[in-house]
């Protein structure tokens, strides 16, 4: 245990030094509000004297042990507590810097290892109903062993962690509030959105896995069966990913009404954002719900480092009101948060429905003969029929999971693709005129397209670009969609957005058939056409 500890320890360490060296500038007067609210909750919460780090075992309900680590106040009295559940791959040493922050604010924390990783017994449950049980248990010790208030009880995580407390709420009525970062709320989603594989996903997972955990049987042939390209029974898996969705129990967790806050990055390419959208539309009780640049667990990341992080001073709020009782106007603010690409400003709305105030609707055209590319604008063309060739990549390209985005995020430069060089034999570009005035877009654009093709399945991905006057495009959103039988018409919601298009600049439009991101279900030598009646609907603030 002392070697695994150590290890994970000098990682830890190691990363302080290199996400320093990443870290952004200094918020503008735009955040001012933002940065004062959580100055003063800072303001509010005492310098408790703590215990130092106690490694404790946790007995789950079926034998299994759970390694643990408690820091706690040293003053008298119950305290309200919080549980903090590892990432994936991860241990309870993840959370060594925020558990003694929140120490110092007057919590009990816990942190614990999830079952099959590193010391915890057992298999790896992957959210599963073990993962669940063990939740509560987790819950039971620590009302039983510190000063922990079971009236003052919360439960929080990164990725992997933060479904499995979103889980629990459900499961669990004496957890009060909630904190999920980079979370999931519909498995099936993640894993099939739009009916399209994510193989690179799933195979770093299970990579993972093997390196410092125990598969279980089950999650070892859901992986075997996912990354199957002649697989076509998905039923299973899907059932699979249902009983390990929070969105499957959305009923029992607004009937235990705990106060949830959600926080993802809007290129997250384990967990999309759409899900999160609609997950939170449907929650009754108190609820936050923010998004910012980045990718999976890269916007909450810096945090775990101890460093100045937005995502962690939200939790330091949310906590401070929902379980100390604490006035930090978190409660009053408006609490759809949106941030965005080149600029520090923060946006806040009543709810995601305000999010976007206009919709303007792009029409879609046949490609001009000189450069392929065909034209997007507001009013409808005559009829057009354009044919690329199926299954063959393109310069287009959502990126590296974690790696593409996560650089964005840190560094503020979006993925960027020269659009003459995309092939229009193997893909179709639109452009519209530049534009008269910056446009604000946010929320989800929409993509409607008439298709034809004789090919039984087949997969499309579409790429939203703001492109200069160079015709450099810098990526904005992207979204596959696969077909499983004879299609006509195809909608495609792209993900949630916050970008700022520069007057002058261009929107660009790119739908190919392959990208290393998506398991596509091409078949060679088939072909797909677009024709008239196609549009892109450009949500805008």
């Amino acid at each position: 245990m002392a070697l695994r500890r150590s290890a994970v320890l000098s990682a830890v360490l190691a990363g302080v030094t290199t996400v320093t060296l990443s870290a952004p500038a200094p918020a503008s007067a735009a955040v001012a509000a933002h940065r004062a609210a959580a100055a003063r909750s800072a303001a509010t919460a005492e310098s408790t004297p703590i215990t130092g780090f106690r490694f404790v075992d946790i007995p789950a309900k079926d034998g299994v042990v759970l390694k643990a680590n408690v820091v706690a106040p040293t003053t008298a009295g119950r305290h309200p507590a919080i549980v903090f559940v590892n990432s994936w791959g991860l241990n309870d040493l993840q959370y060594l810097a925020q558990a003694r922050a929140f120490a110092s604010r007057g919590y009990v924390v816990l942190s614990y290892t999830t079952r099959g990783f590193w010391d915890s017994g057992g298999e790896i449950d992957v959210a599963g109903p073990k993962d669940v049980a063990d939740a509560s248990s987790v819950v039971d010790w620590l009302l039983a062993n510190t000063a922990a208030d079971p009236a003052h009880l919360g439960i929080a995580g990164v990725s992997y962690g933060s479904g499995i407390s979103l889980l629990a709420s459900a499961f669990d009525p004496r957890i009060k509030a909630v904190v999920a970062m980079s979370c999931w709320t519909d498995l099936v989603t993640s894993l099939y959105g739009n009916d399209t594989r994510r193989p690179q996903t799933v195979w770093l997972l299970k990579t993972v896995a093997q390196l410092v955990g125990r598969p279980s049987a089950e999650f070892s042939a859901m992986a075997k069966a996912y990354l199957d390209s002649g697989n076509t029974d998905v039923e299973p898996l899907k059932a699979w990913g249902r009983v390990r969705s929070p969105d499957t129990y959305l009923d029992a967790i607004n009937r235990n009404h705990p106060a949830i806050l959600m926080a993802n990055a809007y290129g997250d390419s384990l967990f999309a954002p759409n899900q999160l959208v609609d997950f939170y539309g449907k929650l009754t009780g108190p609820k936050r719900l923010e998004f910012a640049p980045g990718d999976h667990a890269v916007v909450e990341g810096l945090g775990l480092f101890g460093l100045p992080n937005h995502v962690w001073d939200s939790a330091y709020r949310w906590f401070d009101r929902y379980l100390a009782g604490k006035p930090t106007g978190i409660d009053t603010e408006p609490p759809v948060v949106l941030r965005h690409l080149g600029s520090d400003a923060v946006e806040s709305y009543a709810d995601w429905a305000h999010v976007t105030t206009s919709t303007q609707r792009m029409y879609l055209g046949g490609a001009h003969w000189w450069d392929g590319t065909g034209p997007m604008s507001t009013s409808a063309p005559g009829a057009w029929s354009e044919s690329i060739s199926m299954g063959t990549d393109t310069v287009a390209g959502a990126g590296i999971p974690l790696l593409t985005n996560g650089l964005t995020g840190l560094t503020g430069i979006a993925p960027t693709v020269w659009l003459p060089l995309i092939n229009r034999n193997n893909a179709a570009v639109w452009e519209s005129d530049p534009l008269p005035a910056n446009e604000a877009i946010r929320g989800c654009p929409t993509l409607h397209l008439a298709v034809n093709s004789a090919a039984s399945t087949g997969t499309l991905v579409a790429y939203l670009y703001d492109a200069g006057p160079l015709a450099f495009g810098k990526l904005i959103a992207q979204a596959p969609i696969t077909w499983l039988a004879s299609t006509r018409t195809i909608d495609l919601k792209l993900e949630a957005m916050a970008d700022d298009i520069p007057a002058g600049h261009h929107l660009a439009l790119v739908i190919d058939t392959k990208d290393p991101l998506y398991m596509d279900a091409d078949q060679a030598g088939a072909t797909v056409s677009f024709g008239s009646g196609s549009w892109l609907d450009v949500t805008l603030r």
